[in-house]
């Protein structure tokens, strides 16, 4: 399987996801002011994820290096 390239999240694009997700951690329910909010390949790249919008969900770092490049279970 070919790994996607991880490119970078343009700002508007990243708002558009705090938004959407309504900006807590979509794991543990933390906020941006409880914990540094990032955003997660729900289906890794290694694993043949796509960089697209559909793909992310926004994470706290925690929650996400917990994650590392596993599938969210949520997400089968």
């Amino acid at each position: 399987m070919n790994k996607t390239p991880h490119i970078p999240i343009d700002p508007e694009v990243r708002n558009y996801m705090f938004q959407r997700d309504k900006y807590p951690c979509q794991s543990c329910g933390k906020t941006s002011q409880e914990a540094n909010l990032s955003f997660d390949h729900m289906i890794p790249l290694s694993r043949g994820g796509k960089n697209d919008i559909s793909n992310l969900q926004t994470l706290c770092l925690t929650c996400n290096q917990h994650k590392t490049d596993k599938i969210d279970h949520r997400f089968h």
